[in-house]
C-alpha cells in the first residue's frame, strides 16, 4: 500500500469529521438560540441544556481543527523492514489467530478508521495502549497489549 495515497485519504476523513463538528455546533447553536427554546418556567431546561451542547461542540471543532493542522505538519517518511515503528509508520500486525490489522501511528485522531485500497486502517497514536506497545519495535518483535481486562499478542509482519 502507498503511503502518499494513503496520507491523503486519512487527511481527508480528518476534514469530513471536522465538517461534521462545524454542522453539528451550528444545530446545537441554532436550538440553544431558538425563540421557541426560551424557558417558561424555572423546570424549562431545554434551552439551557441545549446551550451546554453547542459549547461542547464548539470545543469538538477547536479539536478537530487542531488535528487537521497537527496532521499537515506529519513529514512523511520512508519506512523498511529495518526500521523501528515511530510516528508515521503503517505497520501490519498479525494476531495469534493470524488476523491481520493495519495500523497508522499518527500524531492524532486515535480511534479513526478507513477504508483505503479496499483495506481497514486504523489510526493508532502513540500514547494509546496499542500505540505504546508498538513504539521502537520492529519486524519480527512480538508485542503484548493490555486493553481493559483484555490482553492481546501480536507479532510485527512489515513496517512501511
Amino acid at each position: 500500500m502507498k503511503k502518499a495515497p494513503l496520507i491523503k485519504a486519512i487527511l481527508s476523513a480528518l476534514q469530513r469529521v471536522h465538517q461534521g463538528a462545524i454542522e453539528a455546533a451550528q444545530r446545537a447553536y441554532d436550538t440553544a438560540t431558538d425563540e421557541a427554546n426560551e424557558a417558561e418556567n424555572k423546570y424549562d431546561t431545554l434551552g439551557l441544556e441545549a446551550s451546554y451542547l453547542a459549547q461542547g461542540q464548539s470545543r469538538r471543532v477547536i479539536e478537530c481543527e487542531a488535528d487537521l493542522i497537527a496532521f499537515k505538519k506529519l513529514k512523511p517518511l520512508t519506512f523498511n523492514d529495518q526500521a523501528e515503528v515511530k510516528i508515521g509508520a503503517l505497520v501490519c500486525i498479525e494476531d495469534e489467530h493470524a488476523d491481520g490489522l493495519l495500523i497508522f501511528i499518527s500524531p492524532v485522531a486515535g480511534g479513526l478508521k478507513i477504508t483505503h485500497d479496499a483495506k481497514e486502517v486504523s489510526l493508532v497514536t502513540p500514547v494509546s495502549p496499542l500505540g505504546q506497545s508498538l513504539m521502537a519495535h520492529f519486524v519480527g518483535d512480538e508485542i503484548d497489549v493490555s486493553i481493559g481486562s483484555e490482553k492481546k499478542h501480536y507479532q510485527i509482519i512489515s513496517i512501511a
